[in-house]
């Protein structure tokens, strides 16, 4: 079975089924690390924007509007998803 070790976490298998209950609150968060990108809105410097973050909470980038944001997203061939 091809697996991928995680720091301090067990092995999950890729690629095959996986019985998310017995997850770690570390692996339920790296689930979707590399598919999923949220946006929230956020003020920087005094101006609104909206922050793009990673699933796993990780800032990536800063847009001016929705809409700039949820490209940049598709762009890069993730998900996004809209946090209120």
């Amino acid at each position: 079975m091809n697996t991928e070790q995680y720091e301090n976490e067990q092995a999950v298998p890729v690629g095959g089924a996986v019985d998310i209950r017995h997850l770690s609150e570390v692996q339920l968060a790296r689930l979707g690390l590399s598919q999923i990108a949220y946006v929230r809105p956020v003020v920087v410097d005094g101006a609104p924007g909206f922050a793009i973050h990673a699933a796993d909470g990780t800032p990536m980038a800063v847009a001016p509007d929705q809409a700039t944001a949820v490209a940049a997203i598709m762009q890069h061939e993730m998900v996004p998803v809209t946090v209120h």
